[in-house]
């Protein structure tokens, strides 16, 4: 492949996530638009309206222009179908988390990247953030075994509550978000999930009586290592509390500080956003008081969220260019989904998952 050629990108769904990286494709130069795809009219940013929407059928899209790049931004239960059709006609793909929502499906599209020899990267935005980055390996330097204790609640309403409602359509909250979580747990500990816990509680009438809007996770890894994650959606949710992001180790804890103050839990930016990470030392003098103040890292300067998905793209990019090696990506990718998929499980039968 001419690597001074712009690649050219079929994106489809253009809903928040979309646009986002529909933006990061249009300003890098590495990237040039083909198409946008959306099954209903959205506004578009100035940046892109130039592009136009199509409603023709992704798979008709990707037949008529056959692109380089699939950017895959729809709701989860259209991700691996798109996936592997995009890839067995020859795309490298970007798919949103979810990787899937079944592990077969999302086992199902690793398979055809590997077998089709192309680049396949998912949505984890955590890993390209500078302080999540930091986290995990003040975190790593602190030694396990692990205490994970998250959360990402959202008081929703208005349109960002007619998202979710849609999302649970097929997606549990503890499935959509955890994912990034687990991934980050996993990083940190490099231990296997072993057993997998789950309760959840449906706050409303609005959405299907089988599905839960208010979801709790608990994990155990094999080398002792507990973990926890609370996920709820609607417009009943507390705002109280709502970002919990802290790590706790025999020799200390990590934790990410925020100024809840500035923000609301429906603020995209607030989901990635810390303000500080405090890391904390367990050690203590001769006179049984703590040896050392907390370490404050000032994070202020951080990435937002649209600079975040730009990140994302860029790594796209040069994973396609250095043919760098994703296994590692598209396994963990795997494995977090597993994960939350047996803690939905657990939720429905009331039984504990053993992984």
């Amino acid at each position: 492949m001419n690597s001074e050629r712009p690649l050219r990108v079929v994106v489809a769904g253009l809903g928040n996530m979309g646009r986002s990286h529909a933006l990061a494709y249009h300003e890098n130069l590495g990237f040039e638009i083909a198409a946008l795809v959306n099954r209903s009219d959205v506004t578009l940013p100035a940046a892109l309206t130039g592009y136009g929407i199509r409603k023709a059928s992704f798979e008709d899209v990707i037949r008529a222009e056959k692109p380089d790049i699939a950017s895959i931004n729809t709701y989860s239960d259209s991700h691996a179908d798109y996936a592997v059709m995009a890839l067995e006609a020859g795309c490298h793909v970007f798919i949103e988390k979810p990787l899937a929502t079944t592990v077969a499906d999302a086992e199902r599209v690793v398979a055809a990247a590997r077998a089709n020899g192309r680049k396949l990267v998912v949505g984890y935005i955590l890993r390209h953030h500078p302080s999540w980055i930091r986290l995990i390996s003040e975190a790593r330097a602190l030694g396990g075994p692990y205490v994970f204790r998250m959360n990402l609640n959202q008081q929703s309403s208005g349109q960002t509550w007619e998202t979710h409602k849609q999302l649970m359509r097929t997606t549990s909250p503890i499935v959509d978000c955890g994912v990034h979580y687990i991934d980050v747990m996993c990083q940190i500990t490099d231990a296997r999930p072993v057993e997998v816990r789950g309760m959840g509680l449906r706050l409303t009438g609005e959405i299907d009586p089988a599905m839960y809007n208010y979801g709790h996770l608990q994990v155990l890894f094999d080398d002792g290592s507990v973990g926890w994650y609370e996920a709820g959606w609607g417009p009943m949710i507390s705002e109280t509390a709502f970002f919990v992001k802290d790590v706790i180790s025999p020799n200390g804890s990590v934790s990410i500080a925020m100024n809840e103050a500035a923000t609301r839990s429906d603020d995209v930016d607030a989901h990635t956003r810390t303000n500080m990470i405090r890391v904390h030392s367990a050690a203590v003098g001769e006179d049984g008081r703590f040896a050392a103040p907390d370490r404050e890292i000032s994070m202020q300067d951080e990435p937002g969220h649209q600079e975040l998905c730009d990140r994302e793209q860029a790594f796209l990019l040069k994973a396609i260019r250095e043919d760098i090696d994703l296994s590692r990506h598209m396994d963990d990718a795997v494995r977090s989904l597993a994960v939350c998929l047996a803690a939905d499980e657990s939720v429905r039968t009331g039984r504990t998952v053993k992984l």
